[in-house]
């Protein structure tokens, strides 16, 4: 019998820009509701990062999270995942910073340094709306995302040990894979775990469904399939079909406007809950199920809701 797909839900995110689509949430209300709406439509993890309400630029301070944080815990049963990936240039404490002063069930983790092109939407994009937006693109040609052995480890100790959160391991790339192996072999990464495969961002491995089936191939060696829980999203158009490949091959998906910022080609989506409701509907007329999240709880063996500091 197949397992019930996890979907998560990245609602805003630190790579779009406001001026890219009206429906980004921004402010710690729309987040909230962004969130809320995206749990109702069957996302049972929900991936967040926070913005400055006045411009819209990635946000790490911990007020800001505590303003939508508790709103979204109390209008739902969501499993709440707190990003350590922040914004583009800040460093490893700045990073945390949101995580350690709410001790979340779950938060992200990037699992190495790889060069980070986001600047290519300027060929798209050409007016903004606030003066960070363009050169925060621009400086995307010339910047190396840092995750070094030393401070993933320094992550793992600090959230993991330090406040029983558990991980997504966000990995770019083949050999994000084996340095999750290589924790693993720590003793510091412990099963069951969850890995995040990431596909399309300029610097990472190519939105190809060949790389997603060797990366998922070489996974199942590295960990064994029944230590760990799996996952995919894609950048751009290619976030529904690597989302339903990844449903079609017992895997798990997320979703959001952090990742697309459309639900058509050519048609932005309206709410992060519309691109949850598509890709829920695939999965059910494929004749899978969609996890709970009591149901992702228990495979994630996560602390529970009622451990948080929110």
């Amino acid at each position: 019998m197949s397992k019930s797909i996890i979907i998560t839900c990245a609602p805003t995110g630190g790579i779009h820009t406001p001026s890219m689509s009206p429906h980004l949430p921004i402010t710690p209300a729309e987040i909230a509701t962004a969130s809320i709406d995206a749990a109702e439509a069957g996302a049972s993890i929900i991936h967040l990062h926070a913005r400055d309400p006045e411009t819209g630029k990635p946000d790490p301070r911990p007020e800001l999270f505590k303003q939508f944080l508790p709103v979204i815990k109390q209008s739902t049963d969501a499993i709440i995942n707190v990003s350590t990936g922040g914004g583009l240039g800040m460093n490893m404490d700045e990073r945390l910073l949101a995580a350690t002063s709410t001790s979340p069930e779950m938060a992200s983790l990037n699992m190495g340094s790889m060069n980070f092109g986001i600047f290519p939407m300027l060929q798209k994009y050409t007016e903004f709306q606030h003066d960070w937006e363009r050169p925060f693109l621009e400086m995307t040609e010339d910047f190396i995302f840092p995750n070094t052995l030393k401070t993933i480890k320094y992550a793992l100790q600090t959230l993991g040990e330090g406040h029983g959160t558990k991980f997504e391991f966000e990995c770019y790339d083949l050999s994000h894979l084996y340095n999750v192996k290589w924790f693993v072999d720590q003793g510091l990464i412990k099963a069951p775990f969850f890995i995040q495969m990431v596909f399309g961002i300029l610097g990472g491995v190519g939105a190809d469904l060949d790389n997603l089936m060797h990366m998922h191939k070489v996974a199942d060696r590295l960990f064994g399939a029944e230590n760990y829980e799996w996952s995919v999203l894609a950048a751009g158009r290619q976030q529904m079909p690597f989302a339903t490949q990844s449903a079609m091959l017992g895997g798990n998906l997320r979703v959001g406007l952090e990742d697309s910022l459309f639900i058509g080609k050519g048609e932005l989506a309206t709410s992060n809950a519309q691109q949850v409701r598509r890709i829920r509907e695939i999965i059910e007329n494929l004749g899978l199920s969609v996890a709970t999240p009591a149901e992702a709880r228990e495979r994630l063996a996560l602390k529970g809701g009622d451990q948080v500091g929110f």
